[in-house]
């Protein structure tokens, strides 16, 4: 059995570590860069080995059918049982309305460089689930965007089959479909929308290659068909886009991301992503071996170098190179304000005892269908430190649309206090005007900063009752030394030391996790809401509430001056 350090530096679970260990499987030395959790810790969650053999001697049915390894079984890597076939099919809960032990993960995603054996990976998975899951009736089906790609998927899968000894008399490999009489189950690639609507009652899905799905049409589809199966399982099989916003792509590894950063929290989901870490050298066997968990085997040393070579040549097959071989989405979204680092400043904010303190307001009402925000910053001269609250709204008709998007955290995060629901399908300002009005009576506030391109007849009612409402644009010029001195405050604080305390807001969180931002040519930034991950609207209004702090005349040396005591007004 692994120690605990190997574990924790290879992202394995103790009860996958033990699986290997048992089952003399080496352990992988290629822990994927993003991992989301294990359900271990969900109620009545079991590790049940029994199950993990029995896909694995599923896949041993099948026959290589290309290369060096032709007409040999097909024997799993270990990272593929240590990523993806003992966590997806080992753990199992009891489900009283099938009256037995089910899989807890129900989707499955897996993005990785080529030539890492996903085709072999898609073809056990899509045999298995037809054949041995005893699903009576099951319908597998491989999504691909066209009738050529459809072909690409599903004729590798029915070479398994026809080159497999063991499933002759059992399994019929048509030429657009695999039929297993005895379940009266099968499996065949579709091309279009309508064909994965058709009377669809999945048992399993396989969407390969995600990166070229131009719409969610196909996905949604396919993943609103599973509902009435016991243990449905989907899976999405990748490599790594050009970093487009708001894709197919995108949108799934975002949320998958988010995830293994414990963001989002959705124990049916579970995903790795192989990848190069960032500024890593590409051309370093280092960098290969990071990215590629099948290197050595598949793709070879050999073959890395040739491209690796062929890449410093240009400029185009760098970028193929980086995406392609190395997991590198090509135009990477850095994040400016890190989530680690932001945790680090959680602390404990005490509401109550910030009563009778000095604050300043940020309130962000750009999205009126969707969330709205404000934040009161606490400044504390004495040790250089602040505090932060936030208050968050969101029309009650746009709350199932929010929860698809959060996992179904926002529903938590209004039972929790963090969200106000207000009656209708846009933000009620009676609403936000009334805590404006009772935060004033408890705080001493000195100013609420807005967004005059987006000023309302909220912000004209909160003028006209005398509320100190200030303009602040949102340019470069107005957000950068913002933007750069709330990353400097985060990155000071440690969990012993917090500098910027915010209580954990996990709405917050989600909205600095999402959050991109735009860069001029002089280096200037600002948060960029058209290529940002989701809503941002907490750290718009946190933002403009530290335009305030910053602009608040000085009343002596502040501990908000950099080390060569400057001092930042």
């Amino acid at each position: 059995m692994p120690d605990q350090e190997t574990l924790n530096r290879l992202k394995l679970s103790p009860e996958v570590g033990w699986y290997l260990a048992s089952r003399g499987i080496p352990l992988p030395d290629c822990p994927p860069l993003h991992k989301t959790p294990e359900p271990r810790d969900e109620p009545g969650a079991l590790f049940d080995p029994a199950r993990v053999d029995k896909v694995i001697t599923a896949f041993s049915k099948l026959r290589h059918t290309k290369g060096q390894w032709a007409g040999q079984p097909l024997k799993p890597d270990p990272w593929q049982v240590a990523y993806v076939i003992a966590p997806v099919f080992g753990w199992v809960q009891w489900d009283d309305d099938a009256d037995s032990y089910v899989r807890i993960i129900s989707e499955l995603y897996v993005d990785v460089p080529r030539k890492n054996g996903k085709s072999t990976l898609c073809g056990g998975i899509a045999i298995y689930m037809t054949c041995a899951d005893d699903e009576p009736g099951a319908e597998v089906l491989a999504a691909a965007t066209t009738k050529d790609q459809a072909r690409f998927v599903f004729d590798p899968i029915r070479q398994l089959c026809d080159k497999a000894p063991a499933l002759k008399g059992h399994v019929k490999p048509l030429r657009d479909k695999i039929v297993h009489p005895k379940s009266g189950s099968y499996f065949q690639v579709i091309s279009n929308v309508a064909d994965a609507q058709h009377g669809a009652n999945l048992h399993c899905y396989i969407c390969d290659e995600l990166h070229i799905h131009k719409t969610p049409d196909m996905l949604e589809t396919l993943e609103t068909g599973t509902g009435s199966r016991r243990q449905p399982l989907g899976v999405v099989i990748t490599t790594a886009d050009t970093g487009r916003r708001e894709t197919p792509y995108d949108n799934k590894r975002r949320r998958i991301e988010q995830l293994a950063r414990g963001v989002l929290h959705d124990p049916s989901v579970y995903g790795v992503i192989f990848a190069a870490p960032e500024g890593a050298d590409p051309h370093a066997e280092e960098t290969w071996r990071a990215a590629n968990p099948g290197f050595g085997v598949s793709p070879t040393r050999a073959f890395l170098v040739k491209a690796s070579r062929k890449a410093e040549s240009s400029p185009t097959e760098l970028a193929s190179y980086l995406r392609l071989n190395l997991g590198i989405r090509t135009r990477p979204d850095g994040k400016y304000l890190k989530i680690e680092d932001w945790d680090r400043n959680a602390g404990l904010v005490d509401e109550t005892a910030l009563h009778g303190r000095e604050t300043w307001g940020g309130l962000d009402l750009a999205a009126t269908s969707d969330l709205c925000a404000l934040a009161w910053l606490f400044p504390n001269d004495e040790d250089g430190t602040l505090d932060a609250v936030w208050r968050f709204w969101t029309p009650e008709d746009n709350l199932p649309a929010l929860d698809k998007r959060t996992a179904k955290a926002a529903s938590r995060w209004v039972k929790e206090g963090w969200l106000t629901k207000t009656p209708g399908n846009v933000a009620d300002y009676d609403w936000i005007k009334d805590q404006i009005k009772k935060d004033r009576d408890v705080f001493r506030v000195r100013s609420i900063g807005y967004d005059p391109w987006n000023a309302s007849q909220l912000t004209n009612d909160l003028v006209s009752e005398r509320a100190p409402m200030v303009k602040v644009r949102q340019g470069f010029q107005t957000m950068s030394p913002v933007l750069k001195e709330t990353q400097r405050l985060i990155k000071r604080g440690t969990p012993e030391k917090t500098v910027l305390r915010h209580g954990g807001n996990p709405v917050v969180r989600w909205c600095v996790d999402n959050m991109a931002v735009a860069m001029d040519p002089a280096g200037n930034v600002k948060p960029d809401k058209k290529n940002s991950g989701d809503k941002i609207d907490g750290v718009s209004a946190l933002l403009t509430a530290m335009s305030e702090v910053l602009a608040r005349p000085p009343r002596r040396k502040s501990r908000y001056a950099d080390e060569d005591e400057i001092m930042v007004v």
